[in-house]
């Protein structure tokens, strides 16, 4: 099949048809032609939208779909079509799931699914066996079969000597360990941001200090052991702080920011809606504005959606029994676009390099792996809006500027 972009502006800052409008020709899959102007011949699919803007595939390095075993939640599938029709072409999948994937038969499970939609799935594997942070999984198996990274999602790795060997022992084969910046005994009961809302709602606080006295650690025994880590969904201004401080050292440490830190804080708790619970929780306006900061400096390596579906039996309950989690894939680069400018919101969403894979371009010659985008339209995010089964989104009632068209990836165009 032939595609036929037309008027398209590109937006990859390398280029040389960065912010130009150009009509770009997709052959089997591969970029065949860019040029000011492509007549339309043949039987080639025209492709004509308004204010069309395109980048490199949008990638996701935190997204859960639930199955196996919570498919109530989201079925890998459905999550696929929401990924594309959000605008990404490629996704990490976490291991929050029943069974974890903490062996290569899960990975090759998880593998099953790519070339079933537009979206490329990479699984990840946990870290430690089932998951129960005590004893590593089959990591280096796992990264034979296609795991790109491993991580306990969302369970801090307690065992500080778990971690140095986990780090000196993928370091063999290249292998990206995920630490969760969550230190559990500072504030073993809190649920929210430890600030003013959380005593004036009566909500038990997580202070900012447990998350940078992990990060801290975590620093520590990268910089002894090496390897390669990466510090997922910082929340706070001292994190960024840390972070900026070991790259300057020369570790190998990279890291990424969940939307909804970017885009609310804690002010939000008001209505007590759990679409708020969040993990990390929503901060201060000053972290918000330090998160900010770091990923424009660079110091923040990418922007996650960090999609967490949860069915309305563990959200439509009391705050402080509901589960934590958003959904976010829908959402995502509207509510990045509006939080910082298009180049920073597209470099952060495609950050292909900092897992290992290669990075795609729009370039002729070169494998289509391309976003479809106006970013400049304003609109609402209302239920409507989501695609995924579950609706539990933080970003509910939103005004966000930009909105996905779609995707190209290799034969496949999924288009809203």
């Amino acid at each position: 099949m032939q595609i036929l972009l037309k008027k398209a502006t590109i937006v990859e800052t390398n280029s040389k048809h960065h912010l130009k409008k150009r009509d770009v020709l997709i052959e089997k899959g591969i970029i065949k032609k860019i040029a000011a102007s492509i007549p339309s011949e043949g039987s080639v699919k025209e492709i004509t939208l308004p204010n069309l803007h395109i980048s490199c595939g949008w990638f996701d390095s935190s997204v859960s779909f639930g199955e196996p075993g919570f498919e109530e939640r989201e079925t890998i599938t459905n999550g696929l079509k929401t990924a594309a029709l959000s605008g990404f072409t490629n996704v990490l999948i976490n291991t929050n799931t029943k069974p974890v994937p903490d062996n290569k038969g899960a990975i090759r499970f998880l593998n099953s699914f790519n070339g079933t939609s537009g979206v490329t799935l990479h699984p990840i594997g946990s870290l430690t066996h089932q998951a129960n942070g005590e004893d590593l999984a089959e990591l280096f198996d796992m990264s034979s079969e296609g795991a790109i990274s491993f991580y306990d999602y969302k369970q801090p790795i307690a065992n500080p000597n778990l971690l140095k060997i986990a780090l000196q022992y993928t370091s063999s084969f290249k292998g990206i360990v995920q630490s969760f910046p969550h230190e559990k005994s500072i504030a073993p009961h809190g649920i929210v941001n430890e600030n003013v809302n959380s005593t004036l709602l009566g909500l038990k606080g997580i202070p900012a200090l447990a998350e940078s006295l992990q990060v801290a650690r975590d620093l520590y025994i990268l910089e002894y052991t090496g390897g390669k880590l990466h510090i997922p969904t910082i929340s706070t201004a001292e994190s960024v702080a840390l972070i900026k401080e070991a790259k300057k050292k020369g570790l190998n440490i990279t890291c990424s920011v969940a939307v909804t830190n970017l885009a609310l804080t804690d002010d939000a708790l008001e209505s007590y809606d759990t679409n708020f619970k969040l993990l990390p929780p929503l901060r201060t306006k000053t972290d918000v504005k330090a998160l900010l900061k770091g990923l424009n400096e660079g110091t923040i390596d990418a922007v996650t959606s960090d999609h967490n579906p949860i069915d309305i039996e563990h959200k439509k309950i009391e705050f402080d029994h509901a589960t934590y989690g958003s959904i976010g894939l829908e959402s995502c680069f509207g509510a990045l676009n509006s939080a910082t400018h298009l180049e920073t919101a597209i470099s952060a969403l495609t950050r292909y390099a900092i897992f290992g894979l290669e990075s795609p371009s729009i370039a002729e010659g070169a494998a289509a792996n391309i976003t479809l985008f106006d970013p400049d339209i304003d609109w609402k995010f209302t239920e409507d809006s989501i695609v995924s089964t579950s609706k539990n989104s933080a970003l509910l009632g939103e005004r966000l500027k930009g909105k996905a068209y779609g995707i190209i990836n290799g034969k496949k165009l999924t288009l809203n």
